[in-house]
């Protein structure tokens, strides 16, 4: 069942609020140095390397990233400028670090057990030319109540990844149930960004049609006292990868393929070749 009935919604609200939520996604996506910014994903190796969006030469070693600046070449780290040789340590995994070029932003990062490197450079033709993201109108028929049924402990769960050959390894604090059209579907659910909250990665039948194919993403407040959760599927949004190949984004686990056409949220990109 939805959480309120259609006579009981504020329509004018629900979709000020979602377009709130809409708008607030995509500035963070299309920011000077967000997603669309990213100019370059560099899998970096013991022998150092040059790249043509980044200064130094980059490397990964037992002491973790290393960066090699020549004569000329800086960097700035929390407001500290950087030159010569830098060790930033090991980081860990799905950690980042991010330190200032110029007008550049260059993210170190650990992803698939793998350090990489990627500049965000503000002029990248992919952010200067973006306007929106296609989505479906909101509809408080896809707003379902749900319920949190969580594992006795957390169980890792491999997935797989938009860059072919990587993995991912998240912990699963549970699942979360729900209904629609009279069928009940569980979906594995991971931690969220914020204490206690769910992240819930999926694909349905609109995938690869009016959606992405790979994934969408469902973002979870915490359970209430007895399990209860919300899913507002009109808020199952992109993650980087339907935008670029340069994102290392999860797959959803074979239990979260839903069998039917969730006809909610954000669509195709028209990066992608999508259209309104």
């Amino acid at each position: 069942m939805t959480v309120q009935e259609d006579r009981d919604i504020d329509r004018t609200g629900f979709v000020r609020e979602w377009e709130l939520w809409h708008r607030r996604k995509e500035e963070v996506l299309a920011g000077p140095h967000g997603f669309l910014a990213i100019t370059g994903l560099h899998w970096l190796s013991p022998e150092p390397a040059r790249f043509d969006d980044a200064p130094g030469a980059w490397s990964s070693t037992a002491e973790g990233v290393v960066v090699d600046l020549a004569d000329g070449e800086e960097l700035t780290l929390d407001g500290t400028v950087v030159r010569g040789r830098y060790a930033f340590g090991v980081i860990a995994e799905r950690d980042s670090v991010y330190v200032a070029a110029g007008d550049a932003l260059i993210e170190v990062a650990k992803r698939g057990g793998h350090d990489i490197l990627r500049p965000r450079h503000p002029g990248n033709a992919l952010r200067t030319a973006f306007s929106h993201t296609p989505a479906y109108a909101p509809d408080p028929r896809w707003v379902r109540e749900g319920r949190f049924l969580p594992h006795p402990r957390p169980r890792p769960v491999t997935v797989g990844a938009a860059v072919e050959g990587l993995e991912h390894v998240y912990d699963s604090p549970g699942q979360v149930e729900f209904e629609l059209d009279g069928t009940t579907y569980r979906l594995t659910a991971f931690n969220g960004g914020t204490p206690g909250s769910l992240t819930v990665l999926f694909t349905d039948a609109t995938s690869g049609v009016t959606t992405y194919a790979a994934n969408r993403s469902l973002q979870l407040a915490a359970p209430d006292g007895e399990g209860r959760v919300t899913l507002d599927f009109n808020r199952a949004g992109n993650l980087p990868c339907a935008y670029t190949d340069l994102a290392t984004c999860p797959l959803p686990p074979a239990e979260n393929r839903l069998p039917v056409a969730v006809e909610a949220g954000e669509r195709i990109p028209l990066e992608r070749g999508g259209r309104d």
